[in-house]
């Protein structure tokens, strides 16, 4: 089975690199029906086929192999950021420009709205497989990797808890054009603590009424549509996991505005604005799952987005480190390149080790979800732990190009500046340990 498999996916690849660029709709659909056959994840409990085992080679228990599918998505990705993206990076840095031609090159790649199912039109991906694909971009430029990766949040709540007619709707529409969509949670008053949420909706017959205000919406000013959340019991007393409902709503619907776009230390070419709504109508069939079900949904979608995050932190940690590494074997002090100092190499050590473990933590946690399990406290871990290691690797990068490094002429400034957001979006560090510490406890009293 194995071997015919990958018979198939050797033809159907050459017959790809026949077509070559001029034919990205039919190449897509043949990798596509190659993602249908070769579905899978870094097995970290795999069963490896008998026949790929190598004569004295020990198999089972962990294994860190990427399929091929994996491979491939990931080489190109990285050939996408090399090429693509570095090279614009800071023109879309220094104007705040929204990377319009560069999204619509990562999407007739396949790079955007990869974890939408086949079902509806999507690669169908794995998280795993996804993550991949978002370091490397994140290597590029985190601002551009952002705006993609915004899709795939906004995406999340509709594929975890969408009926058929809201998937066929919102989610084809994405893999049809080159559309944007956003996740609508934040508020001036409630970041981390959704519970806060005072945006109201109330039912009249069969529509909602929404009103309020929401603010650091990613893709704000650029979304097709929003996934919003609202407060749809009045009673302050109701819990939350009761009071919020969840929806989807048309940008171009009347009564939705939006605000002008922020202007951010870091990550400047992504569009964040305040998204506003009055007396905004929505259909009853937009609302997700059912009354009372937002923060649930809302919960779960973060499980799954939160992985990706740490993946973009690794991305930025790993370009941090590669241009650290290459300018102390360029740069000399006392007669020497400053690799050879060894206050340089303990710095660069410790970057490799932060850039390592941060990537074994978002496989773990996207591993987790592949597989059908809960994995809160791992996307926790992974996003605490990436988010931290960026900052400090951009920092040292920032200290290892001295003054240089304090100037916009050189790479790391805005690496520095980029990184900051990952300890604050989709959750700050120190939610994430209120969520790692509340996992722990609750594992431990199971034990005991």
């Amino acid at each position: 089975m194995g071997c015919n498999l990958q018979q198939k996916f050797q033809s159907q690849k050459m017959l790809v690199g026949l077509l070559g660029r001029n034919n990205m709709t039919l190449t897509k659909i043949i990798f596509n029906k190659v993602q249908l056959s070769l579905r899978g994840t870094v097995r970290l409990l795999a069963t490896v086929p008998e026949s790929s085992k190598a004569p004295g080679r020990v198999h089972g228990g962990y294994n860190f192999e990427l399929t091929d599918e994996q491979k491939e998505y990931q080489a190109l990705s990285r050939k996408f950021a090399r090429e693509e993206v570095i090279p614009v990076a800071r023109h879309y840095d220094e104007t705040g420009e929204y990377p319009v031609e560069i999204l619509k090159k990562a999407w007739k790649l396949g790079l955007m709205n990869h974890g939408i199912p086949e079902k509806y039109g999507g690669a169908g991906l794995s998280h795993l497989g996804g993550c991949l694909i978002t370091e490397e971009l994140a290597y590029g430029c985190t601002g551009i990797a952002t705006a993609m990766e915004a899709n795939n949040l906004g995406q999340a709540p509709v594929i975890l808890a969408g009926n058929e007619e809201q998937k066929k709707k919102y989610l084809t529409r994405l893999v049809e054009e080159p559309l944007m969509c956003a996740y609508c949670v934040t508020e001036p008053g409630a970041g981390s603590d959704v519970a806060g949420i005072k945006t109201k909706v109330e039912k009249k017959g069969d529509r909602w009424i929404l009103n309020g205000q929401k603010m650091w919406i990613t893709n704000g000013g650029k979304a097709n549509w929003y996934f919003v959340l609202a407060r749809s019991n009045p009673d302050p007393k109701c819990p939350a996991n009761k009071s919020l409902t969840a929806f989807i709503v048309d940008a171009d619907l009347p009564g939705v505005s939006v605000g002008r776009k922020e202007q951010n230390m870091g990550q400047r070419t992504s569009d964040t604005r305040g998204v506003v709504f009055e007396d905004v109508e929505v259909p009853n069939e937009n609302v997700l799952l059912g009354e009372g079900a937002g923060f649930k949904i809302a919960m779960g979608a973060f499980d799954k987005t939160r992985p990706p995050v740490a993946a973009g932190a690794t991305g930025l940690a790993q370009r941090a480190l590669d241009e650290a590494t290459k300018y102390s074997l360029e740069r000399k002090t006392f007669g020497k390149f400053i690799s050879e100092h060894q206050a340089v190499q303990f710095m660069l050590a410790e970057m490799t080790i932060g850039v390592e473990t941060s990537r074994l933590a978002y496989l773990r946690a996207a591993w987790e979800i592949d597989q059908g399990r809960r994995n809160t406290y791992w996307a926790s871990i992974a996003k605490a732990l990436a988010s931290d290691v960026a900052n400090k690797c951009a920092t040292d990068a920032v200290q290892i190009f001295g003054g240089n490094g304090f100037n916009c002429d050189y790479p790391v400034e805005k690496l520095m500046r980029d990184a900051k957001i990952y300890q604050i979006y989709e959750g700050t560090s120190q939610i994430q340990r209120v969520i790692i510490s509340r996992e722990h406890l609750k594992k431990f009293k199971e034990i005991v």
